[in-house]
């Protein structure tokens, strides 16, 4: 008897930041299909979907706070997929997950959506309250994104 492998899934990499009525998740899968969203009011979210050579990619997320699983919004773009969450109650939330452990690897901040609490009003055309951005093309952005510069160590030892 043949002994069948388990479907194993792979974590694609998720990044997060959040406004004070919203967080916003950007899933970096190339060309997925099969885009798969779910949103529980208590907070749970749910992601699955099939990558370029039908390879499984899912995560679940226990969120620090709830959820209005109505005001959660999917694009899929051609690099990734950006989701717009509802805050259950308007709010900066201490941390993306309810869990105090340390996140999982491929959990990382979103550096270029990110806004502190007290920039929230300088940077509210940022992201308008419409979502503008899930509505359009794919928002362009290159395979650096989230990046950050770092000088060639070589030239700068001289």
């Amino acid at each position: 008897m043949r002994k069948l492998s388990p479907l194993i899934s792979r974590h694609p990499e998720v990044l997060w930041a959040q406004r004070s009525d919203k967080v916003y998740l950007t899933v970096a899968l190339p060309d997925a299909k099969d885009v798969s969203v779910k949103c529980e009011p208590q907070g749970l979210f749910s992601f699955s979907a099939s990558g370029v050579q039908d390879e499984s990619y899912s995560f679940s997320l226990e969120l620090y706070g709830s959820i209005g699983p109505e005001g959660c919004k999917t694009k899929s773009g051609l690099r990734n997929i950006l989701c717009s969450i509802q805050k259950g109650e308007k709010g900066w939330w201490k941390r993306l997950l309810k869990s105090e452990e340390k996140p999982a690897p491929y959990l990382k901040v979103d550096w270029n959506r990110w806004c502190d609490e007290d920039d929230e009003e300088s940077n509210s055309d940022f992201v308008s309250d419409d979502d503008s951005r899930f509505a359009g093309q794919d928002d362009g952005s290159s395979d650096d994104e989230g990046m950050l510069y770092l000088p060639d160590l070589e030239k700068a030892r001289g």
